[in-house]
């Protein structure tokens, strides 16, 4: 032991966030290094712990420059500060093991190849030259390899691959950007990729570098590869092949659902799609999203099936070292720069993560598997977001890049678990004032997707070490996630009404804690209404203790269910039914029935057989893009609707007139002028312009009186509507030039996605209140 210093002091410095697996430790080490501080870092279950000596004034400018110059994946959201007594135990500053204590610290999620490693992985005279697993502390898997926490390499799925003696020392140099980056590998010791072959192919099985240059120029020859990712399988192909795509298409049998594509960089993407610099950010940025471009008018060289019927294209980076080597370094053989990458499954089915099930699920689809040997620790799917023209982001689907990082609460919680809905089902575990959403999971309709979201659930608990007290579900007594909710409860699970979850979750999101209630408008295509029928035209007054429904749009019926959504032109026949308008022949949605269909849905509708009344607002933008005769069938979820939004975006300069509602959001005169415009020969996109100019008006309109009512100025958008970017952006617009504060989702999804952060905060308080 040395003598303490003269004058020296002692401070033990907590430090909470996310700070594992971000290279915090080795920072906090050539930080005290650089000050000539003894002590030591260490992590622990509930953050980073770091005890440090010196002279009073290095000291401080440690304490100083901790919070300043973190490292770029590190989230500080706390420190604590204690004086201790000097020691002069320690004569460096060092790094401790980890401290395994129970407790719980905040995982990064993962993030894009940082631009070091790209370099290495472009250098020939770089032993990591063409490492398809290259990574450091600023970069690659955290979330999807962490099997538990803190977060160590022996809780992580890299446990399998022994360090090689030089990837040790890079491990151990604190001066090395590798020092104590839990993915470290190399060629000699890390996981190795393989081509598999479909049974029967001509396509000879390959280990390595030649695995991937085999992937590539099957690519290259317009054939279906199954890629291997950091959170699950893609099932890729030459999106400027169309044979290739549509061969992809009917084998997943997506319908005419856009598929997303993955550009070698961003001069391919200016060939495809339109960029602002808000895009351009977000692309770039290390979550490497899929985001919503507009489609360039000559739509590139893209192949035609890749996004039918839509003036949008999503578009991503390559975000592994795999994605770049198959994209093609400087100097490659020429290949495809730009691939279809959707996710691997079958309609409807979560994404496969394991490769002897990848071989099972997969076959039919892929002509090959680009696999490799590091297992997925949790499936994580690529997140979805579009840029608003203020440059504002609005994420459609929240996973990989943003999982497992938390959200801040805006009011305590007990420490629980709410399961969503079950479209777009996404998990949300909460306690105290952190929420923590799961990857996205898809829809809750089989005994594959239920398992995914077990899974989830437990992955989410034992990374978070939260032990859920409440359980809380949709009310919807039909929801196979409300079902699961309740075996997990071991009793009737807390239920939430869907709207209010809605508008509860863009409350939390922004903050609001609840004691003043906001104007919500929660605008969707299904949820379960509180008197038993299908709601989804919802403006409630709402805080996180109930709602009141203020309005709503005027109901219809709901011919056949399920069946009556995929086809468009029945709701459109209904909501003339229920306006009392004739079903004329020279109608769009009446000649899309063959008499023996309009026969039948006329005794329905006059029988009130199979007919549940909805206020739906989604299915009212279905009708409408039928009467327009833009969609009768629908092929896949809100196709009706995104096709109608492109008609109106696609005259909406050109005509600024709106129709209007009667008695608040009664349709049936805005239905009749359409009706009149329609035989005027008024264009279509010109029609669906002033329809959506018609729904913000109405919903402005709205809260104007809810406001003279109430006192109420803050109103929250919230609902899988308000992914139309048309009618969000008015909407906006109108209700601030008003005077109201708008509240619009960012980081939360405003459709089924983001319902959990809502079941959450909303369970909480009614427990509170019993």
């Amino acid at each position: 032991m040395t003598a303490p210093a003269t004058g020296a002091v002692r401070r033990r410095v907590t430090v909470r966030g996310t700070v594992q697996g971000v290279g915090f430790r080795p920072f906090v080490h050539r930080l005290a290094t650089e000050l000539a501080l003894a002590g030591f870092v260490s992590n622990t279950a509930s953050g980073v712990l770091i005890e440090v000596e010196g002279p009073p004034d290095g000291v401080a400018d440690f304490c100083d420059r901790l919070t300043a110059e973190p490292p770029p994946l590190a989230t500080v959201t706390g420190v604590g500060f204690e004086d201790l007594p000097v020691t002069g135990a320690e004569s460096t500053f060092g790094i401790r093991s980890t401290d395994r204590s129970p407790g719980s610290t905040l995982l990064p999620p993962d993030t894009a190849t940082c631009p070091d490693c790209l370099q290495e992985l472009a250098d020939p005279a770089d032993r990591r030259h063409r490492h398809p697993f290259v990574t450091c502390t600023h970069c690659g898997p955290r979330f999807t390899i962490a099997t538990g926490m803190p977060y160590d390499r022996a809780v992580t799925t890299m446990a399998g691959f022994p360090m090689c003696a030089a990837c040790a020392r890079e491990y151990g140099d604190p001066l090395d950007r590798r020092f104590h980056a839990q993915p470290v590998a190399c060629p000699d010791c890390g996981p190795r990729l393989r081509l598999v072959p479909a049974p029967g192919s001509e396509v000879r099985p390959a280990r390595g570098a030649e695995a991937l240059a085999s992937a590539r120029a099957l690519l290259a020859t317009g054939r279906i590869v199954a890629v291997k990712g950091l959170g699950g399988y893609h099932l890729a192909c030459d999106a400027t092949d169309a044979r290739a795509v549509d061969t992809l298409r009917t084998r997943k049998a997506r319908g005419g659902k856009p598929f997303a594509v993955m550009c070698a960089d961003l001069d391919d993407v200016r060939r495809i799609a339109d960029l602002s610099a808000s895009e351009r950010a977000a692309l770039t940025g290390s979550r490497r999203p899929i985001v919503l471009l507009r489609r360039r008018g000559e739509a590139g060289a893209l192949a035609p099936g890749v996004c039918p019927g839509s003036p949008h294209v999503g578009v991503m980076l390559p975000y592994t070292p795999v994605h770049t080597l198959l994209l093609g370094l400087p100097g490659d053989p020429p290949g495809p720069r730009v691939l279809v990458m959707t996710s691997g499954n079958r309609s409807g089915e979560p994404i496969v993560t394991d490769d002897d099930e990848a071989l099972t699920r997969l076959a039919g689809l892929a002509d090959a598997w680009l696999a490799h040997d590091r297992p997925i620790a949790s499936p994580c799917d690529d997140s979805l977001l579009r840029v608003r023209p203020d440059g504002t982001e609005q994420v459609l689907r929240r996973s990989r890049g943003y999982v497992p990082r938390p959200l801040r609460l805006p009011v305590p919680v007990r420490p629980a678990l709410a399961v969503g809905g079950d479209l777009k089902n996404a998990l949300c575990l909460g306690a105290g004032e952190q929420a923590w959403f799961g990857p996205h999971i898809g829809d809750m309709g089989d005994l594959t997707t239920l398992e995914a979201a077990r899974r989830a659930d437990a992955h989410l608990r034992r990374l978070t070490g939260v032990s859920p007290e409440v359980v809380a579900a949709d009310r919807h007594p039909g929801y196979h996630s409300t079902r699961w909710a309740a075996r997990l409860a071991g009793h009737a699970p807390v239920t939430v009404q869907h709207h209010h979850a809605h508008i509860a979750s863009a409350m939390a999101e922004h903050g609001l804690d609840g004691t003043t209630p906001v104007i919500g408008v929660a605008f969707d295509g299904t949820g379960y209404g509180d008197d038993g029928t299908v709601w989804g035209g919802e403006i409630l007054l709402a805080d996180y203790t109930g709602f009141r429904r203020y309005a709503r749009l005027s109901p219809a019926p709901l011919p056949g269910g399920d069946a009556g959504v995929a086809n468009p032109c029945r709701l459109a026949l209904a909501r003339l039914w229920a306006a009392g308008l004739p079903w004329d022949a020279d109608l769009p949605c009446v000649s899309a029935c063959a008499p023996r269909e309009l026969a039948l849905l006329r005794r329905q509708l006059s029988g009130e057989l199979a007919c549940v009344p909805t206020s739906s607002m989604g299915r009212l933008f279905d009708a409408v893009s039928s009467l327009l005769g833009v969609c009768h069938r629908a092929g896949y979820e809100a196709q009706a609707a995104l096709e109608l939004e492109a008609a109106a975006a696609s005259a909406w300069g050109a005509d600024g007139s709106a129709y209007a509602f009667a008695d608040g959001l009664d349709p049936a005169p805005l239905l009749g002028a359409l009706v009149a415009d329609l035989r005027r020969g008024t264009p279509a996109a010109v029609l669906a312009a002033r329809f959506h100019r018609a729904v913000a008006r109405a919903v402005a309109a709205i809260c104007r009186r809810a406001r003279q009512d109430t006192g109420l100025a803050t109103v929250a958008l919230s609902g899988g509507v308000f992914a139309n970017a048309l009618l969000e952006e008015e909407c906006a617009r109108l209700l601030t030039e008003d005077g109201f504060a708008v509240l619009r989702h960012g980081e939360v999804p405003p459709n089924d996605g983001g319902l959990a952060l809502g079941q959450l905060v909303v369970a909480a308080h009614l427990r509170q209140e019993e």
